[in-house]
């Protein structure tokens, strides 16, 4: 083999060990609600309760963090951030940490047992980052929830309620939307657990 062939061949060689490797892929960071609530100590076992399984439309049944620019216009358009998830879809979130509060005080169970005299349904109408300006944001989530007595006559209304709660993100990004969510979330929690509390006996 010529000198110069084997020169040309070793020069190759470290050029291409100079070259850069090619970054990892990012990952999107990964968000879910935190630890468990902490429910106040009851006193006494409520009614049995059977609860379905959180419903929520398209646009918000996914594992994305969501935001939306008021200020631009696009209260309609949900966006998804590139380097963001949810853990699990927030209907499954939302549905767990309902579990788990309403537990302290209610038997719960899965529907359709026939031992549940009072059935919860829940549907999860917003869950999102909501920009009022370009560094102004809070977490909106809003739930709806019926409450029927399943073993009376026709299975009778107990009551229905929507419930909303805002809170302001520190940060306008996914960070301080995930946290201002998961804050929006736990008042929520609370506030539904209060309302299954307090209906009226089933007949």
């Amino acid at each position: 083999m010529r000198a110069s062939s084997v020169f040309f061949s070793i020069t190759l060689l470290l050029a291409g060990c100079a070259l850069p490797l090619p970054d990892k892929p990012v990952r999107p960071a990964a968000y879910d609600l935190g630890p468990p609530l902490a429910m106040p100590a009851a006193s006494g076992s409520g009614a049995p309760l059977a609860f379905e399984r959180v419903q929520a439309p398209a646009a918000i049944d996914t594992n994305a963090v969501i935001y939306r620019l008021l200020y631009a216009g696009g209260a309609q358009q949900p966006r998804p951030y590139a380097q963001a998830r949810w853990s699990m879809p927030p209907a499954q979130l939302l549905e767990q940490r309902l579990r788990q509060a309403l537990t302290a005080t209610h038997p719960v169970l899965e529907p359709g047992s026939g031992l549940a005299t009072v059935e919860l349904r829940a549907e999860l109408d917003e869950f999102d980052q909501v920009f009022s300006a370009p560094t102004a944001s809070e977490g909106v989530v809003r739930l709806r929830v019926t409450a029927t007595a399943p073993l009376a006559r026709q299975g009778r209304l107990l009551g229905q309620r929507s419930f909303v709660q805002r809170v302001p993100a520190p940060t306008p990004d996914a960070e301080g939307g995930a946290q201002a969510l998961r804050e929006a979330s736990d008042a929520l929690v609370r506030e539904v657990a209060a309302w299954v509390g307090a209906l009226p006996a089933p007949q």
